[in-house]
């Protein structure tokens, strides 16, 4: 595995087995903060957090993932096992130890798998799932409250026929709450998250829909053993919470569920000020 940048420079490129190039920004000193962001966005996702993060004295890190932000636009390995191979890559690169995984949405799945296969040996400490997919989102005979698979062909027939269009639809909607009445609509908030899905690639993108819906981390939830803060809105609308943080809550060894009542699957950008208190809370803890 080479490296670039990475000496002093904030941010830098790793590349994977497969010749993958992982972008990465790493600020700071401290205890180490990997964040991982959701579907089709990037590591900018988490500017609020990791500002917020850096002020307090820990090291935060955050990636695109492959096919994602300015990370290789690959056409293979967009899938769960690769996505958690590629953090785990990054992790031994910047040789990471006691490291807090925060994911949203998408991430969270990355976080469940990544801790589950590779967080022995002292590299994780804490995990945080934020409006994220685990256990699956798919209605399956296992899984009879989840999304029929008509839901994520639509996804799919929408960003094949016109994914800027599509881009724009999801966060001037449901993915802010931008929906609902009476919501305080940033134009800025939809325009970066147009910016950020843009970026990466529409293949990845495309087959990472099958990997945000139809992979079951169940196994993963009942592997890990490490603390786990779960955070979700009661009106997300992306990831509905019945069939995700109330049935991984049951899962998990060590878990904590918070619910914000109201609150939309983009909170960590909506509504930073309470999830940022909320996770120092739980870092300190």
């Amino acid at each position: 595995m080479t490296s670039q940048n990475k000496s002093g420079s904030g941010s830098g490129t790793i590349t994977t087995k497969d010749g993958t190039q992982i972008f990465y920004k790493d600020w700071g000193t401290g205890q180490p903060i990997v964040f991982h962001h959701g579907w089709p966005l990037s590591s900018d996702d988490w500017d609020a957090q990791m500002l917020f993060f850096l002020s307090k004295g820990y090291r935060v890190i955050a990636h695109d993932r492959r096919g994602h932000g300015r990370s290789s636009q690959t056409d293979t390995g967009n899938e769960m096992d690769t996505y958690a191979a590629d953090v785990a890559a990054l992790a031994a690169h910047l040789d990471l130890k006691d490291a807090i995984h925060v994911g949203h949405s998408t991430g969270g799945g990355e976080v469940a798998r990544y801790v589950a296969q590779y967080g022995g040996a002292g590299r994780v400490a804490k995990a945080v799932l934020i409006g994220a997919v685990p256990p699956i989102m798919l209605k399956t005979p296992a899984n009879p409250g989840g999304l029929p698979i008509e839901v994520f062909d639509g996804f799919r027939a929408a960003l094949a026929a016109n994914r800027a269009q599509f881009f724009h639809d999801v966060p001037a909607g449901p993915f802010y709450g931008f929906n609902r009445p009476g919501a305080q609509v940033s134009q800025g908030v939809i325009d970066n998250w147009w910016r950020q899905g843009m970026m990466g690639g529409a293949k990845a993108h495309y087959d990472c829909i099958k990997a945000f819906s139809e992979t079951d981390f169940t196994e993963d939830l009942k592997t890990i053993d490490v603390p786990v803060l779960v955070m979700h809105g009661d009106d997300d609308q992306i990831v509905p919470i019945a069939d995700s943080a109330l049935l991984a809550i049951k899962l998990l060894k060590k878990g904590e569920l918070k619910v914000y009542k109201g609150f939309p699957h983009g909170m960590a950008t909506t509504h930073a000020d309470v999830i940022n208190a909320d996770l120092v809370a739980f870092f300190k803890a």
